[in-house]
């Protein structure tokens, strides 16, 4: 009887352990549903739960695309909820495909912002917005000292008074950033947007290994409470189709001693200080981009034929003249 009891004490542990376990390593038990969006998107009507879209924006069953392959297209996706969690995390799931190899934009944008539902001129949503944005830039406007490779993934976080600037692709607004390749990928490409304990975290997968790579971590960046959820994506005379496939949401544990009421009333800061290599420092002047460079190079070339068909033209013409004198 005592050892019965014994064997049934020990499983009864083991159960309890076993269940432990799957509590702490299931992240789907923490899985906000309000502010994620998965297949199949369609809800009852025609119209995506707990989400609002706008401008060129087209619901298909495997993917929401955001712009087609066109020119001059913005669409954008907006969770019509604010969260109210201090810390989050954010895996969506995209993909970027076009035609072309070496020529195509603009890009897209991922948001936790004040603001909501307004489109712009800031990757499909309004410039001087109040919050996070996570930048998907495909095409390199800087051809100066502080450019990079694109495609190029930043952050920028600003209380709503300053600009990002396209011409210098926000550079000098921009809290890190890194290259990476995830145009026209065959397999699944991922990036994961991760707050907690006010420190800004963004890793990528788009080699399908299933592992995050780290892109940049940032501490001190302070973003209030009851912000919105969005995705937006432009096109300008390059193109790219910008496709959504989902968006999956999770609420983070707080750590011990943290607080975990909202703080809907703070401004979005960070204590982020400028490097050395990307100090504020005037720009020197507009050097000519590459598009600009191959046109002008075509027009001298074109002038210099014209020049050389119209001098020998003359000059024939004269031979002629001459010939006609000795006869």
């Amino acid at each position: 009887m005592q050892h019965t009891c014994v064997v049934r004490y020990l499983l009864g542990l083991l159960v309890f352990h076993a269940t432990s376990l799957k509590a702490e390593w299931n992240t789907k038990d923490f899985q906000k549903r309000e502010h994620s969006l998965t297949k199949p998107y369609q809800g009852s009507g025609f119209g995506v739960p707990n989400w609002d879209f706008q401008g060129s924006t087209m619901v298909t069953s495997n993917y929401i695309r955001l712009t087609p392959d066109q020119k001059s297209k913005q669409g954008a996706l907006w969770n019509k909820i604010p969260c109210r969690v201090r810390n989050w995390e954010v895996q969506l799931n995209f993909k970027v495909t076009g035609t072309t190899r070496d020529l195509f934009g603009d890009g897209f944008a991922f948001w936790y912002t004040k603001e909501r539902m307004e489109i712009g001129p800031v990757f499909g949503s309004k410039d001087y917005f109040s919050g996070l944005a996570i930048i998907g830039d495909t095409y390199s406007n800087h051809n100066g000292p502080q450019n990079h490779q694109h495609p190029y993934l930043s952050a920028m976080v600003t209380n709503g008074s300053e600009s990002y600037d396209h011409d210098k692709d926000g550079t000098h607004t921009m809290l890190g950033g890194c290259e990476v390749k995830f145009r026209n990928m065959n397999h699944e490409t991922w990036i994961a947007i991760r707050y907690e304990n006010d420190k800004l975290t963004v890793s990528h997968d788009i080699t399908n290994k299933r592992a995050w790579a780290p892109c940049f971590s940032i501490d001190g960046v302070k973003l209030p409470t009851g912000y919105y959820f969005g995705m937006s994506a432009t096109t300008g005379d390059l193109s790219d189709a910008h496709d959504v496939i989902s968006i999956k949401t999770y609420e983070l544990d707080t750590a011990d001693g943290v607080s975990k009421e909202e703080r809907p009333d703070i401004q979005p800061e960070t204590e982020f200080v400028v490097t050395p290599q990307r100090e504020h420092k005037e720009d020197p002047e507009e050097s000519t981009s590459g598009i600009k460079k191959f046109f002008i190079s075509l027009l001298v070339i074109l002038g210099i034929i014209v020049v050389v068909v119209v001098g020998i033209m003359i000059y024939q013409k004269r031979q002629e003249n001459i010939r006609k004198r000795f006869y």
